[in-house]
């Protein structure tokens, strides 16, 4: 078991593990005596893991209710994150209380958010159950819902008070959807570590737990730095802004590391392409996405994905701040304008 110290603003700690679920539960249960809990989480994991949470923490003397909610992109919206604040206010749960988001990226975006609104702050944990979200959305503080123009357009930062990362959880976890997770990882070696980055060249279930402790360290180094998103940390956003228009474009159907997986590529392919980065780099994301079975192509046409993108969050009126990537283990947010953001993009391809 490792302990990932995250010292932001509202320090706080992840434990990092496989099978540590019970030290992490016992260490809450000393900090929150005589406090009660709210479970958030989605009907898949509920059915998973919700009653074995709430049994092992009312076991250890937390009183607990639990809410679940219908899983999937369509629900995480501003109405689920209404009918929880109800259920929370129906429960009778107070600040001096804390909520629980178990699940993956969705239950822990939404959670996060409810806790960020709901009788203008309370306390929650993570409990992440897939690699997406154990290496991504559960550390940072990033909380949102989707609206109709995109994804997290209505968020905001509300750091938790403790992460629990156990890759048990991954023994429930369905194969389509563990890759998700491998495309957010192989983000954070070409961002941050070579070395990690060609670790993932290889097996990457046999190193798992490593490469889930190095993902979070480099994340918590990140957020460290730069809380509130506003220079640095727009570094993981590296393959995100095409990443997030592919989910749009397809329905969700295209699931958010595999976008992320097929915008790198896109990026890498413009860089290189621009001068930026030599061939190699983008040759050997290609390669680390095959080796993995990500798809590294989206059949579109550039322009609708670009359409599309002119609505993302990271737009800044006539700008726009994309991630780019001169080395594997080297990226960087810069600024550009929308429409020599276009032209560098077509540089890369006509088509994702």
């Amino acid at each position: 078991m490792e302990i990932i110290p995250v010292k932001t603003g509202r320090a706080y700690e992840v434990t990092v593990g496989h099978g540590c679920a019970d030290a992490f539960y016992d260490q809450l249960a000393a900090r929150h005596r005589g406090k009660r809990a709210a479970i958030v989480t989605d009907e898949t994991v509920d059915g998973l893991y919700g009653e074995a949470v709430r049994r092992a923490l009312e076991g250890r003397g937390i009183p607990c209710c639990k809410f679940a909610f219908p899983g999937g992109e369509p629900h995480k919206r501003m109405e689920t994150a209404l009918e929880i604040c109800e259920f929370l206010h129906r429960e009778g749960i107070t600040r001096s209380d804390f909520l629980v988001a178990l699940g993956g990226g969705i239950p822990g975006d939404v959670t996060g958010f409810c806790a960020a609104v709901y009788l203008r702050g309370v306390e929650y944990v993570q409990i992440p159950t897939t690699l997406l979200a154990q290496i991504d959305s559960s550390v940072g503080g990033k909380t949102a819902v989707n609206i109709d123009g995109g994804k997290n357009l209505v968020g905001c930062f509300w750091q938790p008070s403790a992460v629990l990362c156990d890759t048990a959880f991954f023994d429930t976890l369905p194969e389509e959807t563990f890759a998700d997770g491998v495309g957010e990882a192989i983000k954070y070696g070409a961002i941050r570590d070579a070395q990690l980055f060609e670790q993932m060249r290889g097996d990457f279930r046999r190193n798992l737990l490593p490469i889930v402790a190095r993902c979070i360290a480099i994340k918590a180094a990140v957020v460290e730095a730069d809380e509130r998103d506003t220079g640095e940390r727009m570094v993981l956003n590296f393959g995100h802004t095409l990443g997030h228009a592919i989910e749009k474009h397809s329905g969700f159907a295209v699931t958010h590391g595999k976008a992320v997986a097929i915008g790198m590529q896109m990026m890498a392919d413009a860089c290189a392409q621009n001068g930026l980065c030599a061939p190699e780099v983008p040759a050997a994301i290609r390669d680390c996405l095959e080796r993995n079975g990500l798809a590294w192509r989206y059949d579109a046409p550039l322009e609708g994905l670009l359409a599309i993108a002119a609505g993302d969050k990271k737009r800044d009126g006539t700008s726009i701040s994309p991630v780019l990537i001169r080395a594997i283990g080297r990226c960087e947010p810069v600024s550009m304008e929308w429409g020599a953001f276009a032209q560098f993009m077509a540089a890369g391809g006509s088509r994702a």
